[in-house]
C-alpha cells in the first residue's frame, strides 16, 4: 500500500495515547486531526483533561525506546532543556517490602520529567508534522455514523463556549484517546451494538502531591527516592528531583488510606514511608504549593477483543482500552506500545477493523494487565480471585525482592521485567530462579505474600 492513501483521521484526546496515535496516523493518513477539550497552545503545566498529570509519572523502559524510534533525537532535547535523566535501576533509589534494592546499571533510561513536560516536548514534536492538525478548546458532541450504523463516518464537535452550531467532521477513521472516561461503550449501545465486557480490580488508591525546596540535598548520584507500598506497609511514595531543582513528592496509599492533604497529616504519613530520608528531606523544607489528591478506584480493562461485532472507521487506544493502577507506571508505556501495533495494523491492512486491532493489543495487555493485577491482589484487602498462580506469584516475587537487596543482578532483572523489555519468563530462567532462592534463603524473605 503506497503511503498516504487514506484520506482523514480524526484523533479524540491529546494526551499520551493520541499524540502517538496521530504520530503513527500521519504516516499513513493524508491528514490528521486531533481534537481536545483543552487549551493546548502554549500550555506546558498540568491542564484539565489530564488531572493526574499533577502527580508524579514514569516512562517505563520499553516506552523510553518506542519515544526514540518514533521522534529521534528526544532525549538530547530533553537533556538540552535541563531535564535530569539516568538509569532506571542505577540512578533511581527502590525500595519493596521495606528494604532498598541493590542498585545496577542496566542501560535502560529514566527521564526525570513531569508528565506536562514531557508530554509538551511530544506535542510539539506532533504539531511540527506537516499532515497534522490541532483543534483545540472543542467539545465531543458524539459520533456520526452511516445509515446502516456499520461504520463511523466522523464526528460531532462543538466550539467548547458552545457558541457555534454542532459541525460533523468527517472522517475515514476516528481513535478515541479520550482515556478512562471514554464514551465509545455508550457510542457503541447507541448504534446498536454491545458494550464491551469489563474486568475490574479495585483498590481505592490516592496520590496526594507536594512540592518542595529542599535545604539539603537527600538523592545524591539518584534522580527519585521511591518507596514501594507493601502488603506490610501499604503506604508509599515517589520523591523525584526535578529539572529546576525542586522535589516533587507524591504520596501514595490504598484501600481507603489516603494521604492527607493537612501540613501536619501529610508529614506524619510521609514520616511512617519505608524511605526515612523522604520525611528528613520534607520536614524543614520549603513547600511550594499546597497539597493536591487524585483518587483513582479501580483498574479496569474494557474486553473489546470480545465482541462479535464492531463498526468500521473507530479504534479506541490508551486509557479507554485498559486503565491501570498508576503506581506501577504502566500507562503511557503501554499507550506507545498500542501505537506500535496501531501503526504495523496501519501498514498491513488496506481496511482497517476495529476487532482485528483489539485483538492485536489484547497480548500487549496482557503482560501488564497481569503484572499490576497479581500485584495488587497480594494485599489482603483487595478483592479478587488469588488463583494458585497468583499465590505462586506473589510468593516468588517477594523472594526475588529480598535477594535484590544484596544482588544488583536480580534487580536488574526485576526492572527489564517491569520496564515491560522483557517477558515476565526471563525472571523464571535457571540461572535467576538460582541466585533468588540462594538469596532468599540467605537473607529472610519479607513482606511475604498474602494467602
Amino acid at each position: 500500500m503506497s503511503a498516504y492513501a487514506r484520506d482523514r483521521a480524526v484523533v479524540l484526546g491529546a494526551g499520551m495515547a493520541g499524540l502517538l496515535a496521530a504520530r503513527v496516523l500521519a504516516e499513513t493518513y493524508a491528514h490528521v486531526l486531533v481534537v481536545d477539550r483543552d487549551q493546548l497552545t502554549g500550555v506546558t503545566g498540568p491542564r484539565r483533561g489530564v488531572p493526574h498529570a499533577r502527580h508524579a509519572h514514569a516512562l517505563l523502559a520499553r516506552g523510553q525506546q518506542i519515544l526514540n524510534e518514533l521522534f529521534p533525537g528526544l532525549d538530547d532535547e530533553l537533556t538540552a532543556a535541563g531535564i535530569p535523566a539516568g538509569d532506571i535501576s542505577g540512578n533511581l533509589r527502590w525500595y519493596f517490602n521495606g528494604r532498598r534494592l541493590s542498585p545496577v546499571h542496566t542501560g535502560l533510561v529514566s527521564v526525570s520529567a513531569t508528565r506536562p513536560v514531557l508530554e509538551a516536548h511530544v506535542r510539539a514534536r506532533v504539531a511540527a508534522l506537516s499532515r497534522v492538525e490541532f483543534r483545540e478548546r472543542c467539545v465531543i458532541r458524539g459520533l456520526a455514523a452511516s445509515s446502516d450504523r456499520t461504520r463511523v463516518t466522523g464526528v460531532l464537535l462543538q466550539d467548547e463556549d458552545g457558541s457555534g452550531a454542532e459541525e460533523v467532521v468527517e472522517a475515514d477513521l476516528v481513535v478515541d484517546a479520550t482515556g478512562r472516561g471514554s464514551r465509545t461503550p455508550a457510542w457503541l449501545e447507541e448504534l446498536g451494538y454491545a458494550r464491551p465486557r469489563e474486568d475490574r480490580v479495585k483498590i481505592d488508591l490516592a496520590y496526594t502531591t507536594r512540592h518542595f525546596r529542599l535545604k539539603e540535598d537527600p538523592y545524591g548520584t539518584d534522580l527519585s527516592i521511591n518507596p514501594v507500598a507493601s502488603p506490610a506497609n501499604p503506604r508509599g511514595a515517589f520523591f523525584p528531583k526535578l529539572a529546576d531543582g525542586s522535589s516533587q513528592l507524591s504520596l501514595t496509599g490504598i484501600l481507603g488510606d489516603h494521604p492527607p492533604t493537612d501540613d501536619e497529616g501529610f508529614l506524619a504519613f510521609a514520616k511512617t514511608l519505608a524511605a526515612p530520608e523522604i520525611y528528613r528531606a520534607i520536614r524543614d523544607a520549603e513547600p511550594l504549593d499546597e497539597p493536591v489528591t487524585f483518587r483513582f478506584p479501580a483498574s479496569v480493562r474494557r474486553r473489546y477483543e470480545d465482541l462479535r461485532r464492531f463498526p468500521d472507521g473507530l479504534l479506541v487506544i490508551g486509557d479507554g482500552v485498559c486503565s491501570f493502577n498508576p503506581v506501577y507506571g504502566q500507562g503511557m508505556t503501554v499507550a506507545a506500545m498500542e501505537a506500535m501495533e496501531l501503526r504495523d495494523h496501519l501498514h498491513g491492512s488496506a481496511r482497517p477493523g476495529g476487532l482485528a486491532f483489539f485483538r492485536g493489543i489484547s497480548s500487549i495487555l496482557d503482560v501488564p494487565w497481569d503484572l499490576a493485577a497479581t500485584a495488587d491482589l497480594n494485599f489482603p484487602g483487595v478483592q479478587g480471585p488469588r488463583t494458585l498462580k497468583v499465590r505462586m506469584g506473589n510468593a516468588y516475587m517477594a523472594r526475588l525482592q529480598s535477594a535484590a537487596a544484596h544482588d544488583g543482578e536480580l534487580t536488574g532483572a526485576f526492572f527489564r521485567v517491569a520496564g515491560l523489555v522483557d517477558s515476565p519468563q526471563s525472571l523464571m530462567r535457571p540461572s535467576v530462579a538460582l541466585r533468588v532462592l540462594r538469596g532468599g534463603s540467605q537473607h529472610g524473605v519479607a513482606g511475604r505474600a498474602a494467602a
